[in-house]
């Protein structure tokens, strides 16, 4: 009979078992999930959850104690930087058994551990969910509406994207109406500067009469020979 006997000392002496759930809960701290025997997992849960909970008091004294059960600096410092402001909420519990089947060689039963904070896909499946509210009925002859069903959803969804593209495309064909009704403007406006242009006669240049130019006489030998007496 196995009466009184709380602690499985699992077939190893105290200080191997001691040293051996020091290095589980490090590796536990440090990987957030280990896989190992049922055995093994049932008594690493008691060892770590009260170091988890002494790690929500950041105090010098509370360091020292859960370092005289881990002996690693590095698992210390994770556990009460990180892991205690995850469960700074949640009051016990912080580990989670899943059996995973018999090993091949000695059909032991396997499991893995995991913190339960840390297994993001299970936290994010509780918070999809939604809690189902009754709808009670006041007056039977009201008749209870029919919830829509997934086609008219996608039909809805549907007629909803063809109204944005026929009113993207109506917006579209009026800024194109726009942009030609202003080309239309400026073009009449320019066509009747031009014609003014056309109907206004260019002032002639005033022609100047050419100068009367002085003949000069052609002097002959003999006005020369005039000329010569009259000097002397």
């Amino acid at each position: 009979m196995r009466h009184r006997k709380k602690i499985n000392h699992l077939s190893r002496t105290s200080a191997h078992r001691k040293a051996m759930m020091a290095n589980m809960a490090t590796s536990l701290i440090m990987h957030k999930r280990i896989h190992t025997t049922l055995a093994k997992a049932k008594a690493l849960r008691g060892y770590v959850e009260p170091l988890i909970t002494k790690s929500k008091s950041d105090t010098t004294h509370s360091r020292r104690m859960v370092f005289s059960y881990l002996k690693s600096k590095e698992a210390v410092t994770e556990l009460f930087r990180e892991i205690s402001a995850k469960v700074a909420d949640r009051p016990g519990g912080y580990t989670r058994i899943i059996k995973i089947g018999n090993r091949l060689g000695d059909n032991a039963e396997m499991c893995m551990i995991e913190l339960v904070d840390y297994n993001e896909n299970l936290l994010g499946t509780k918070e999809s969910k939604t809690k189902s509210t009754r709808k009670r009925r006041r007056g039977g002859s009201k008749k209870s509406e029919t919830p829509e069903t997934t086609q008219d959803v996608v039909a809805e969804t549907d007629e909803a994207k063809v109204e944005d593209i026929v009113a993207e495309k109506a917006d579209d064909t009026k800024a194109e109406v726009a942009v030609e009704e202003t080309k239309a403007e400026e073009t009449k406006t320019e066509a009747p500067a031009e014609e003014a242009s056309k109907e206004e006669p260019k002032a002639e240049a005033p022609v100047e009469e050419p100068k009367a130019e002085e003949k000069k006489e052609e002097k002959t030998p003999e006005n020369k020979e005039d000329d010569k007496k009259d000097n002397k």
